[in-house]
């Protein structure tokens, strides 16, 4: 199959019990936990959304990531962007499956890492402001330590490569401080150990901020554009009996909730063209299964306002060099997000066919 972009979607690897879940919320909590317990919070609200062919998974049974790939790969999505935890001294968090996908070389799909290098905080599930696991950044020796422990995975032939260099993203790249200095020495480091260099790409939410990050010595920025319409809609407003039923269903105060087709065409912009710009798509987003604080709902997706969705960026991202006609999706298995593309029980796999329809090069 031949494709007209090269298309990645970030992928969550946290779908198995850990201590660190156990202690901080439940014995045996996983992503599925919030999934199941989510509830519609108004009218025409679709909770909860659940899984269909692929079922509740435990993503430590090798069977399963295989099946995902295979899924992946039948519909057009060149790979996956696994997220990547490092916290500072060596602390890893939700590290067991990659390095099982790593040293078992299956499933035979490519693959590269997004460091999310950020604080978890309890803040979203009514814990308040306390940090859980503190992102920090203690210098060379701790960045060289980091690249040591990737290294492995650059050297993989599945890892996905633009011109030649392993691809690395990072997630909070404007708010890194040592950005700079910690590029500079990975790509120096990668080439003394018989790479070409690295592709770092930054993400930002505000596409105002592309500047500082590449600023910060990226080869290319991926857009999250969630904020701009936000900024471009008012914040909904709800009368007096809306506040009561809001009440009456536990509704959080600060809910936000906008229609999916008013706001995909503000998902792309004018930088969106530029070629060192990766543009993401979304199926959807619905962050109130995750959340007690603040939640943004994006609802009455569908697969054929997908479709529009997914042909206004291809036909952005498609007339960029081949190398580089990059596309993110937002994402293969964010299910507490609302955000996924594997088969769920309303449209099974409506988005990954309304996909692969739209990404598929036609002689």
């Amino acid at each position: 199959m031949k494709t007209r972009t090269r298309a990645l979607a970030f992928y969550l690897p946290q779908y198995y019990p850990t201590p660190e879940n156990d202690e901080w919320w439940e014995k045996g909590f996983t992503e599925w936990t919030n999934v199941t317990k989510a509830k519609p919070l108004f009218p025409g609200h679709h909770q909860p959304n659940l899984p269909s062919e692929l079922g509740f998974y435990d993503l430590r049974i090798p069977e399963v990531r295989e099946q995902q790939a295979q899924l992946a790969k039948e519909h057009g999505i060149e790979g996956f962007i696994y997220w990547h935890y490092w916290f500072g001294n060596g602390k890893r968090l939700l590290d067991r499956i990659f390095k099982e996908v790593l040293e078992s070389k299956k499933p035979d799909f490519p693959f590269c890492l997004a460091w999310a290098n950020e604080t978890w905080k309890g803040m979203w599930h009514g814990l308040g402001d306390k940090p859980l696991a503190e992102q920090t950044y203690p210098g060379i020796a701790d960045y060289t330590a980091h690249f040591y422990e990737v290294l492995p995975a650059f050297k993989d032939p599945r890892y996905i490569r633009v011109h030649n260099k392993p691809l690395f993203m990072i997630y909070r790249v404007v708010d890194f401080q040592d950005c700079q200095v910690f590029i500079n020495l990975w790509n120096n480091l990668a080439k003394e150990n018989g790479l070409e260099g690295v592709f770092f790409v930054g993400q930002v939410f505000d596409y105002r901020r592309i500047e500082e990050a590449f600023a910060k010595g990226v080869d290319a920025v991926n857009e999250i554009r969630l904020n701009e319409f936000q900024h471009r809609f008012p914040k909904p407003q709800f009368t007096a009996k809306e506040k009561l039923m809001n009440r009456l269903r536990k509704v959080p105060k600060d809910l936000q909730k906008y229609n999916y087709e008013s706001v995909i065409k503000y998902l792309v912009g004018k930088e969106t063209k530029k070629n060192n710009v990766i543009p993401t798509i979304f199926p959807n987003w619905d962050h109130s299964p995750r959340s007690k604080g603040k939640t943004l709902i994006v609802h009455n997706s569908t697969p054929e306002l997908f479709r529009k969705h997914i042909r206004e960026v291809i036909e952005i991202v498609e007339k960029k060099p081949e190398e580089e006609n990059l596309v993110f999706i937002k994402s293969w298995n964010e299910w507490a997000e609302g955000n996924y593309m594997e088969p769920d029980r309303r449209y099974g796999r409506k988005y990954l066919e309304v996909f692969q329809e739209e990404n598929t090069l036609r002689d």
